[in-house]
């Protein structure tokens, strides 16, 4: 790498992928659900109603209105999801979180708490851990995605 910038740009993205990596067996097994699906829900959890629209939570998660189409048929099937109709224009479709699915979220949310904990318990000091917290929100903040 010739800058910081983009070994740290490396290094996030591999931290990244590590962690996905542990919480995939887990979620999957467990829970049912992919790791996409999971934040799927928690983007829902915190929308205004718990819904958004396609074309809204396609830009919080960064993918495609056709891939959150995708994704969306197999949760609604399962009960997890729910597509809603604007009562003011029929063209306007949300999908909006259910009770089953805000129950699949806690429990997911439960292992994505313990999975955290071993992924960072013998690595940093507390103190330490504040600081990453602060500097990658830093990085974050002004996101759509954003999800702290």
């Amino acid at each position: 790498m010739k800058t910081l910038s983009s070994l740290n740009a490396v290094r996030l993205l591999q931290s990244a992928d590590e962690l996905r990596a542990r919480l995939a067996g887990e979620f999957s097994s467990v829970h049912g659900i992919s790791i996409n699906e999971f934040f799927m829900l928690l983007h829902l959890k915190k929308a205004e109603n718990t819904r958004l629209s396609r074309a809204e939570l396609a830009k919080r998660m960064h993918v495609s209105a056709s891939t959150v189409t995708r994704m969306v048929a197999p949760m609604e099937k399962i009960g997890l999801v729910n597509r809603q109709v604007d009562e003011r224009d029929a063209r306007i479709a949300f999908v909006a979180l259910t009770n089953a699915g805000d129950t699949k979220l806690e429990e997911a949310l439960a292992t994505f708490e313990k999975r955290a904990g071993y992924f960072f318990q013998d690595r940093w000091t507390e103190e330490e851990l504040d600081q990453l917290s602060e500097l990658l929100y830093r990085l974050v903040s002004g996101s759509i995605s954003n999800l702290s």
